[in-house]
């Protein structure tokens, strides 16, 4: 599968996994240490504070759970097919991501904690759009998967079989994406606060109008 995507996704991939990175460190650091970018914590803490949690901090754990499957619906909404190709709604979902970053900065700022659920649907929304395209090889939300994979095939390699260097190359590009993400998003916040968020709100509408140029461009020529 790695083979048939464009020699690009690399970066694309480090650009995401970047922005993830950095909004899931704000999230760490101010949704009331809440993790917006992925769900295994989150739902472990729904699962444990079944017991002695107040209810609207069980609310609040079900509502991050529940944007961020809202998020990759949307994105299951608007591309269609596995592949990655010129002219599906990949822009669309970026603008979106944007805007949904951009409201959770406006309910963020004002100390609310519905903030995080817009945050939390921009993660789920990206990371559905890699997924539909890649086959659920690149994920840029979370490294887990990511580093499964990696354990997987330095085992396949010291058995002797021959090493994916793209593959393995794709895998350095997120997790460097996605740790350097984390650094710069703490960076930033302890710099701006919560208005660090501009920043890679700022990033995914760049690359959606960067897309919606090159997407024209191409089809008119």
């Amino acid at each position: 599968m790695i083979s048939q995507l464009p020699k690009w996704v690399e970066f694309g991939a480090f650009v995401l996994a970047l922005v993830a990175g950095f909004v899931n460190a704000i999230g760490l650091i101010s949704f009331e240490h809440q993790s917006v970018s992925h769900l295994s914590g989150t739902a472990t803490l729904l699962g444990a504070g079944l017991l002695d949690s107040s209810l609207k901090h069980i609310i609040q754990l079900l509502g991050v759970l529940v944007s961020f499957v809202a998020g990759s619906s949307v994105a299951g909404f608007l591309l269609h097919g596995s592949t990655l190709k010129l002219g599906r709604h990949y822009d669309t979902a970026l603008f979106l991501e944007s805007l949904l970053l951009m409201i959770a900065l406006v309910f963020l700022s004002q100390g609310s904690f519905y903030g995080s659920y817009f945050a939390s649907a921009a993660c789920g929304l990206q990371n559905a759009l890699a997924t539909t395209y890649s086959g659920a090889i690149i994920r840029t939300t979370h490294m887990t998967g990511i580093f499964t994979d990696l354990g997987i095939m330095v085992g396949a390699y010291c058995r002797g079989e021959e090493l994916d260097t793209r593959k393995a190359k794709l895998f350095g590009f997120i997790i460097t994406g996605f740790i350097g993400g984390g650094a710069l998003g703490a960076f930033v916040f302890s710099l701006l606060e919560i208005y660090a968020l501009v920043l890679p709100a700022s990033v995914c509408l760049l690359i959606a109008v960067a897309y919606r140029v090159y997407s024209k461009q191409a089809n008119s020529s």
